[in-house]
C-alpha cells in the first residue's frame, strides 16, 4: 500500500479495530493524539476507519472477522489494533480468530517491539538509567510454535494425545534473519544478539543458528553473538546495557518483550510493529499490553503504548520526522510526572491524552515564532 498525495501532502487511511477490554480506550486516545499531531504539523492527513471486530461481534455471529474482512483491510495503509480477549471466549479463540487471522494471511512476519526506559520513568532495575536499556526486539511472526500445526485425540481419556508442532522453515528463517540483522544495521550500536534453544532443540533451532551464521556474512558491519533462551532472561536484568537489537522465535521472543516491558518500567509503555516488509499487505500496530479486564472501564489504562505504537506506525508510513516528534513529546509528559498508576503516577487515560496534546500544541504549532 502506498498513501495517497492531496494537494502535495501525504493522506494516510487507517484501519482502527479497538476490539476488547481497554483497545477501546488507549485506541481512542491515540486516534485523538495522530489527529492533533496531524492538524498541528500539517504535514500530512490521516483518516480512520473503525471495525466492530471484538468478542461481542464473535458472540453474535460466530467469528471475528466476517466474510471478505481481509480484503477491505487490504485497502488502508496501516492498522491500529488494540487488544483482543474477553473472560468468558477462551483464549485461544480469540487469539486464532482475530490477531492470527489477520497477522498470518496478510504475512506480518516481522514482529518489532522496541523498548527503552523514558525519560521521567524507572526502571526496576538498579543502577538502571535512561540510555541503559534501549532495545529492538525482532520476532518471527508467521510460523515456529505458533504455526497452529498439531491436534487432540482420544479426548477426555487417560491416553489422550496431544501434540503441538514448531515448525521452522529455511525460507522464514531467512527472511526474519535478514530482517534482524537490517534493523541492528540501522541502529548506532551495529548490535544483534541471536537467540535460540538449540541445545534443546536439535533441529529446527539449529537450522536457525547456522542460517544466522550464513546472514551474517552479508554483514561485516554488524557484530552479532548467540544466547540460549534461558541465559538471555539473566543478560537482559543483570547486563541490560550489553544488549542493543534482539532476533529470537515467535515463542521466545513473545516472553522476552514482555520482559523487557517489564524492565524499562511497565508493560503499558510498550509497542508492536507486525510488519509486512514487502508492503505488499498493510502492516498491523498494536500496544503489547493486552485486554486487560481488571482495569476495563474505570478510566486509568496507560494510553503510552499506544502513542508509541502510533509513533512506530508514521515511521511505517515514511513520515519519521513526524514520529520521533510524537514520541518526544510523549516523554515530555512522562518527565513532568503526568502518568499513569502502572509508572507510579496518578493520571487518568484522559488526563495523560489531554497532556500529550497539549505538549504537541505547544512545542510543534507551525504558527510559532
Amino acid at each position: 500500500m502506498s498513501s495517497s498525495k492531496v494537494a502535495g501532502k501525504a493522506s494516510y487511511k487507517i484501519a482502527s479495530i479497538p476490539a476488547d477490554g481497554i483497545g477501546p480506550e488507549v485506541i481512542a486516545a491515540g486516534i485523538t493524539v495522530l489527529q492533533k499531531l496531524a492538524a498541528t504539523l500539517k504535514t500530512f492527513d490521516i483518516e480512520f476507519e473503525h471495525f466492530d471486530w471484538d468478542s461481542a461481534y464473535y458472540k453474535k455471529h460466530g467469528q471475528y472477522i466476517p466474510d471478505g474482512g481481509l480484503d477491505r483491510l487490504k485497502a488502508f495503509d496501516a492498522i491500529l489494533f488494540g487488544a483482543v480477549g474477553a473472560p468468558d471466549v477462551p483464549d485461544h479463540i480469540s487469539l486464532w480468530g482475530l490477531r492470527l487471522a489477520i497477522c498470518q494471511p496478510l504475512q506480518q512476519f516481522a514482529n518489532v517491539r522496541p523498548t527503552k526506559v523514558f525519560r521521567g520513568t524507572q526502571s526496576p532495575l538498579r543502577k538502571c538509567s535512561t540510555g541503559d536499556l534501549d532495545w529492538v526486539i525482532v520476532r518471527e511472526n508467521s510460523e515456529g510454535e505458533y504455526a497452529g500445526q498439531g491436534g487432540r485425540s482420544h479426548v477426555g481419556k487417560p491416553w489422550e494425545v496431544c501434540t503441538e508442532t514448531a515448525i521452522f522453515t529455511r525460507h522464514g528463517v531467512e527472511r526474519i534473519m535478514k530482517f534482524a540483522f537490517e534493523t541492528a544495521q540501522s541502529r548506532p550500536r551495529k548490535l544483534l544478539t541471536v537467540v535460540t534453544k538449540s541445545n534443546a532443540q536439535r533441529n529446527g533451532l539449529v537450522m536457525w543458528d547456522e542460517v544466522a551464521a550464513e546472514v551474517a556474512k552479508g554483514f561485516p558491519d554488524v557484530t552479532f553473538d548467540k544466547m540460549l533462551v534461558d541465559a538471555m532472561t539473566t543478560r537482559m536484568v543483570l547486563k541490560p546495557e550489553s544488549l542493543d537489537t534482539i532476533v529470537a522465535t515467535n515463542l521466545h521472543a513473545d516472553i522476552l518483550s514482555d520482559l523487557a516491558a517489564a524492565l524499562a518500567g511497565s508493560i503499558g509503555i510498550a509497542p508492536t510493529s507486525n510488519l509486512d516488509p514487502t508492503r505488499e499487505n498493510p502492516s498491523m500496530f498494536e500496544p503489547i499490553h493486552g485486554s486487560a479486564f481488571d482495569i476495563t472501564g474505570k478510566g486509568v489504562a496507560n494510553p503510552v503504548a499506544t502513542f508509541w505504537t502510533a509513533s512506530e506506525m508514521l515511521a511505517w508510513l515514511g513520515e519519521k520526522e513526524a514520529a520521533k516528534q510524537l514520541l518526544d513529546c510523549v516523554e515530555s509528559v512522562c518527565e513532568k510526572g503526568i502518568v499513569t498508576a502502572d509508572l507510579g503516577g496518578k493520571a487518568t487515560t484522559v488526563e495523560v491524552t489531554n497532556a500529550v496534546c497539549k505538549e504537541i500544541e505547544e512545542t510543534l504549532s507551525t504558527e510559532k515564532a
